[in-house]
């Protein structure tokens, strides 16, 4: 028996966002994130490492891709809106997607724009 999940009114999905997902946003019943990558070599791994982690997590996003930009949008279609899942899953792609090395063991991509493939800031 599946476990009935709470839906969270725009206005909290807002305030969620806006406190643990600031480069998220909420549009027509789903929160949304867009990745600027450097290319389609970027674009394809983010695209990758989306669908691992939501398949993963046995919740599945819609994506949007163009050459240099994967759009990511989430929503509990069960549910027919915002619950935990997507605050959760989205938290994990924010998380691999801008993750970049800052132990000294690993030294990172290049500063150099032949080699980067996402663009970190916005």
């Amino acid at each position: 028996m599946k476990e009935e999940q709470r839906v969270y009114s725009p206005d909290e999905v807002g305030q969620k966002l806006a406190t643990e997902l600031p480069h998220w946003h909420y549009e027509e019943g789903w929160i949304r994130r867009k990745y600027k990558t450097s290319g389609w070599k970027g674009t394809l791994m983010v695209i990758n490492t989306v669908g691992h982690l939501a398949e993963a997590a046995w919740h599945h996003p819609d994506l949007s891709a163009s050459y240099a930009f994967v759009i990511v949008k989430l929503m509990t279609h069960s549910a027919k809106g915002i619950t935990d899942k997507d605050f959760s899953l989205a938290k994990k792609i924010e998380e691999v997607i801008l993750w970049q090395p800052d132990d000294g063991i690993l030294e990172g991509t290049p500063d150099d724009p032949r080699f980067k493939y996402i663009k970190y800031k916005e």
